[in-house]
């Protein structure tokens, strides 16, 4: 299964060798390939993330007008995005692909028996056999990850020697493949302690593990330059937090990759060496091509967007002049449920009007007087701005102290709750017993059983 995946790769890193002749520039070329293989992608990831980034001034702004209500904030973002024709997730997904490319390759240069030339396992056997019996090779005794670049070098330094004596088993895919690129052995892993195992007194030996030492460091440092160069054409976040994030991310990122590139071979820091320069280049051309045009974009999305907020505002206007002078019509859309609850509520008003009226006028037929309301009450509670309001302690200030002494002193031992007063819609049970009692009595007390 994965040797199917990784064919292709290795089929292009087998071509380009024979087109260079140097494992180095083989690799080299095949970085360069890959860009321009995913250029159409990563140019799209690249356009939704300068969208996305352009869009954060106006998200932090909903997230400041909508806090505490997630689920609004959730639905004015997904606006945001749909009007500015921005996928969240696009720009991190098509970003995600040159990991598993890489993966690939790891496999490839690994593997250069299997996995690059595609030789048969038994005739890797046979080789590492051949150079064990030769005293050129001694099986580990652990299992070594790159035994195959190994017995692949033996087989370069021999290869006059392999052709001769394993004529008759010779496997036909099997290449002359030379590790060396400027002096390095890309084979070989770089080490971190070298200087403490090297001859300095001969430059043909510190010199190359010089280079391989310096070759996690460089890469690091154009990852961390590519991720720089690629995060100032975007404006910076006002929030702080995330400002950190992103710092410490790529801070983080670059560091980590030393580490991985000292456990690997050489020719995979060759490889992310030239993936940064050709990316940073790629990069700054996407930037300059997406900026201009997404100026044109947002310049065309904001006038949009203004001609709508216009016509609303007219929209309006002209329904409030229309409603003034009473030449608004019903609304055709209007649901039926909807209709019948507006009919309800009017209903429920009017019946609540009369049934008012009609206890004020029973009470006047009565000759129930209601006892003066104070300044201070609302509804049925007398004293709810408190039993010491003064209506004018702020317009008539000479006489404010006084008239609130007297209104603290007159609702002292007042009842708090005027039970005269009834609300517009319930009645309370003791007025709407009491009335049709006293109504019956004024009808026997008069002479003609008739109101007076």
């Amino acid at each position: 299964m994965w040797a199917t995946i990784t064919k292709p790769f290795a089929w292009l890193m087998v071509k380009f060798y024979e087109l260079t002749g140097n494992y180095g520039f083989a690799v080299i070329l095949f970085a360069l390939a890959v860009n321009i293989i995913l250029c159409p992608f990563m140019a799209k990831s690249k356009k939704s993330m300068m969208r996305s980034t352009r869009l954060q001034p106006e998200i932090e702004e909903l997230q400041r007008r909508h806090e505490g209500n997630p689920q609004k904030l959730n639905s004015e973002m997904q606006k945001l995005y749909k009007e500015a024709g921005v996928n969240p997730m696009s720009g991190c997904l098509w970003s995600l692909i040159p990991f598993p490319i890489l993966i690939a390759l790891y496999s490839v240069v690994r593997q250069p028996l299997t996995r690059m030339m595609f030789v048969a396992q038994e005739f890797v056997t046979t080789l590492q056999d051949y150079f064990v019996g030769a005293g050129l090779y001694t099986v580990p005794e652990k299992a070594n990850a790159y035994f195959e670049i190994a017995l692949t070098k033996l087989t370069h330094d021999n290869w006059a020697a392999v052709q001769a004596d394993l004529a008759g088993k010779l496997d036909p895919r099997l290449l002359d493949i030379d590790f060396s690129f400027l002096g390095l052995n890309l084979g070989d892993q770089p080490r971190w302690n070298f200087f403490l195992h090297t001859d300095w007194s001969d430059t043909a030996v510190w010199l190359p593990a010089l280079g391989l030492f310096l070759i996690p460091f460089i890469s690091a440092g154009l990852s961390w330059l590519s991720m720089k160069i690629s995060n100032m054409s975007n404006p910076t976040s006002s929030n702080p937090q995330a400002a950190a994030q992103m710092k410490t991310m790529n801070l983080m990122m670059p560091l980590m990759s030393v580490w991985i590139y000292f456990v690997m071979p050489a020719a995979m820091g060759i490889y992310w060496i030239a993936n940064s320069v050709f990316g940073m280049a790629r990069d700054f051309i996407l930037t300059k091509h997406y900026k201009r045009k997404l100026d044109i974009e947002d310049a065309e999305r904001i006038a949009r967007r203004s001609q709508r907020e216009k016509e609303i505002e007219e929209k309006r206007l002209e329904t409030e002049r229309l409603r003034a002078e009473g030449k608004t019509e019903k609304n055709a859309n209007t649901s039926k449920k909807k209709i019948q609850a507006n009919e309800k509520q009017k209903a429920d008003e009017r019946k609540a009007a009369l049934e008012k009226a009609e206890r004020a006028a029973r009470r006047e037929r009565l000759g129930i007087q209601l006892e003066e309301k104070p300044a201070s009450q609302v509804g049925n509670r007398r004293y709810a701005r408190g039993r010491a309001y003064v209506p004018d302690r702020f317009t008539n200030p000479d006489e404010a102290e006084a008239a609130t002494a007297a209104a603290a002193a007159e609702s002292e031992f007042a009842e708090s709750i005027d039970e005269t007063v009834e609300d517009d819609v319930i009645i309370p049970a003791a007025e709407s017993a009491e009335a049709p009692q006293a109504e019956s009595a004024e009808q026997e007390s008069a002479p003609d059983g008739t109101d007076e």
